[in-house]
């Protein structure tokens, strides 16, 4: 969807996932954004979810986490996107997986690469605060439903579950 040069700001037409731009000679390639999410569990075995204030999926529960900024390490970005959302601090232990997926925007949709990790709080109490417009923990069992989950975060808390539980 590409219009116009990020550097120049002249026209140019995307092809192949790329854009060229024949003024400035400038090239930019199509990458999938990544993220980084926590399955945070309590002592009960609950697990945290952050219901999201803002679109896309808003209303619905997902998994504290967001975006990596440019050269931050993954584990950086759970502390820092935790703590943003959360107030938690959390230290990231195992890898629980990837996930492809669609984040749509007001002028685009981009490609995303999602990892998950499990963490345990560290210190803190629970707050929403950034994106967020409420936490809850939630038992293995009485997760919400599919249809109240935000992009693939079903699959997620079914390969948590499978995998941890």
């Amino acid at each position: 969807g590409w219009r116009f040069c990020a550097r120049c700001g002249s026209e140019v037409t995307p092809e192949g996932g790329r854009a060229a731009c024949a003024v400035c000679g400038f090239v930019y390639y199509a990458g999938s954004k990544v993220t980084v999410c926590a399955i945070c569990v309590d002592g009960r075995g609950q697990v945290l979810l952050a219901r999201r204030a803002y679109e896309p999926h808003k209303g619905r529960w997902d998994l504290p986490g967001g975006f990596l900024e440019e050269g931050e390490h993954p584990f950086e970005a759970i502390r820092r996107e935790l703590r943003e959302e959360t107030g938690l601090e959390v230290e990231p232990l195992e890898f629980v997986g990837i996930w492809m997926d669609r984040y749509p925007y007001e002028t685009h949709i981009a490609a995303t690469l999602n990892l998950y990790w499990t963490a345990r709080v560290v210190r803190g109490s629970p707050a929403p605060a950034d994106d967020v417009s409420e936490l809850g923990w939630f038992a293995a069992d009485e997760l919400p439903a599919e249809d109240e989950l935000a992009f693939h975060i079903a699959d997620v808390l079914r390969t948590w579950r499978d995998a941890y539980l």
